[in-house]
C-alpha cells in the first residue's frame, strides 16, 4: 500500500465502504426474508437489494468524487509545493483557494515556507557577500586559462574525460562531438595513450613526449602528465584552431563517480542524458518529416555549457504553411540545410552512450525510429519523458505541459525560442535539472527505481522502452 499513491489509496478506501455496506445491507434484506418465512416476497427483497447496492454505490462514488477534488488533489498538490520549495530555489506561490476544505493547513504550510524563505535569504546573501570576490578570481583564471594556446584533456584512470579547454573541443570536434565524461579514446587511439601511460610509469616521470593519432587519422603532438597517484592524468596537445573561443568545461566531482556494470542500477547523478526536441512538417510520424534537431546534455545534474547540437534538416518535402505558423522554419530556411539522414547520424553520435530524454517522447522518438531505421541507425538508448517526471513529483492530476512545468518551475523560455528544436529542448532540459533533486529526495535515486515509478503512469502517456 505504501508505494501507491494517495488518491489511488483514498479511492481504494472508498470502494471498500461502498463494499461492506453494500455487504451489510445485503446480509441485513436476507436476514429480513428468512424471518419472514414467505417466498412470494423473494421478487420484492431481490428489488430492494439490487436499488440498495446501486443506491449505495452511486452514494459513494459521489462522495468520493467530492473527497478526492477537495481534499486528496490539494494534499497532493501541497505535497509537490513543499517538496518544490525543499529542493529548489524556486519560490512557487500556493494557490490557498483551492486547499479551502483543508481548514489551516494551507495557510499554515505558507507561512512557514515565508519564514524558511525569509530565513535561507538572509543566509544566501551572507554567502554571496563572502563567496563575490572568489567568484571573481576563479573567472578571471578560468578565462586565462581558456586564452592558452594548449588543448587541455583532463582524464581519470578509466579514461573519461572530466575537463577540456576550448582549443581540445576544437581538436575533438574533428574526431567525433565534445563531450565532458565521454572516454578519450572516441577521439584518439588507444594504443598510444596506453602505452604512453606505461612509459610515464616505467620511468617513473611525471610528464613525457607523446605522438598520437586521432580516428580521423590526423596526428596531434605534446604531452602527457600523470596527475595524482591514482594513475589520472592530463594531455597536452598542440591545437589546431589556436584561436578557438570556447568556454572551460570540466566537472571534478566526475573524479569521484562510480560506474555500475549494470544501467538499471546506476544512480541518476552518474547518467549521461542528453534532452532533445524535433520540430517537423506535420504530427503523422507515419508520413511526415523532420525539419529541426535540437540537443542539449545534462551531466552530473548540470547542462554541460558549449554541448549543443543544433540543426536545420531540409526534409526533402515542401513545408506547410500551418507548420511554419508554429515553428517558423519554411522552405527558403532549409534549402541548403543537410538531409535527415546527416543530421540523424550527427544527432546519434552526440547522443552515444546517454540517456535520451524528451517532452512527449513518444511523439519525437517515432519520427527518429521510422526514418533512422532506413538509414541501419539503432536507437536503442533509453528514453524517459519529463511528462512522466512531472506525474511523479506534482501527482497525476496537474497539468503537465512544457509551459506549465515552465511556469511552475520559474523557467523562462524567450517567446523567440519557443517551439524552436534547441530552445525547446533546453527547457527541457532545465525542467529535468530541477526535477532531479526532487527525484532523489523520494528515493528515486537510480535508473531502474525511476523506470518502475515511470510505470504507474503510463495511462498518462506511453512509456518509451
Amino acid at each position: 500500500m505504501k508505494s501507491l499513491s494517495l488518491r489511488l489509496r483514498v479511492f481504494l478506501f472508498f470502494c471498500l465502504i461502498a463494499s461492506g455496506s453494500t455487504a451489510v445491507a445485503l446480509v441485513g434484506l436476507w436476514l429480513g426474508y428468512r424471518q419472514l418465512g414467505d417466498p412470494a416476497a423473494m421478487s420484492a427483497f431481490m428489488t430492494s437489494a439490487i436499488v440498495s447496492g446501486f443506491g449505495i454505490s452511486g452514494l459513494v462514488v459521489l462522495i468520493w468524487l467530492l473527497f478526492d477534488e477537495n481534499i486528496s488533489k490539494p494534499i497532493e498538490s501541497i505535497t509537490a509545493l513543499m517538496r518544490l520549495r525543499a529542493h529548489t530555489d524556486v519560490a512557487a506561490g500556493m494557490d490557498e483557494s483551492k486547499a479551502r476544505y483543508l481548514g489551516d493547513l494551507a495557510p499554515a504550510v505558507t507561512a512557514f515556507h515565508q519564514k524558511l524563505a525569509a530565513s535561507s535569504q538572509a543566509t544566501s546573501e551572507a554567502i554571496a557577500r563572502q563567496t563575490e570576490r572568489l567568484k571573481r578570481q576563479r573567472q578571471q583564471l578560468l578565462q586565462i586559462l581558456s586564452d592558452i594556446p594548449i588543448a587541455v584533456i583532463v582524464a581519470k584512470t578509466d579514461h573519461q574525460i572530466v575537463l577540456y579547454d576550448g582549443q581540445a573541443a576544437a581538436l575533438m570536434e574533428k574526431e567525433a562531438p565534445a563531450r565532458l565524461d565521454g572516454s578519450v579514446f572516441d577521439y584518439l587511439e588507444r594504443e598510444g595513450i596506453e602505452r604512453a601511460l606505461e612509459q610515464v610509469k616505467q620511468h617513473e616521470a611525471r610528464r613525457i613526449e607523446i605522438a598520437l593519432k586521432g580516428h580521423s587519422g590526423a596526428l596531434y603532438s605534446g604531452h602527457i602528465r600523470l596527475l595524482g597517484e591514482r594513475g589520472d592524468y592530463t594531455l597536452m596537445l598542440e591545437p589546431l584552431s589556436p584561436d578557438a573561443e570556447r568556454p572551460l568545461v570540466y566537472d571534478f566531482d566526475l573524479m569521484n563517480k562510480q560506474r555500475s556494470s549494470a544501467l538499471d542500477d546506476t544512480a541518476l547523478r552518474d547518467l549521461c542524458f542528453v534532452v532533445f526536441d524535433s520540430e517537423t512538417t506535420g504530427l503523422n510520424p507515419e508520413k511526415d518529416k523532420v525539419v529541426q534537431l535540437g540537443a542539449v546534455r545534462v551531466i552530473n545534474g548540470k547542462l554541460v555549457p558549449g554541448e549543443v547540437y543544433d540543426s536545420l534538416i531540409n526534409p526533402g518535402v515542401p513545408i506547410p504553411a500551418s507548420s511554419t505558423k508554429v515553428h517558423g522554419i519554411d522552405d527558403a530556411m532549409v534549402a541548403d540545410a543537410p538531409d535527415f539522414a546527416q543530421g540523424c547520424r550527427a544527432f546519434h553520435r552526440f547522443a552515444s552512450d546517454a540517456v535520451i530524454i524528451a517532452h512527449n517522447a513518444p511523439f519525437d522518438m517515432a519520427f527518429i525510429h521510422r526514418q533512422a531505421k532506413d538509414l541501419g541507425l539503432c536507437f536503442d538508448h533509453p528514453v524517459l519523458d519529463t511528462v512522466h517526471l512531472s506525474a511523479i513529483v506534482f501527482g497525476g492530476s496537474a497539468e503537465h505541459t512544457l509551459d506549465a512545468l515552465c511556469e511552475r518551475l520559474d523557467i523562462v523560455i524567450p517567446p523567440e525560442k519557443r517551439h524552436t528544436a534547441l530552445g525547446d529542448a533546453l527547457a527541457t532540459a532545465k525542467v529535468l535539472v530541477a526535477l532531479l533533486p526532487i527525484l532523489e529526495a523520494k528515493g528515486l535515486t537510480s535508473l531502474g527505481a525511476l523506470k518502475s515509478e515511470i510505470r504507474k503512469h503510463s495511462r498518462i502517456l506511453k512509456v518509451q522502452d
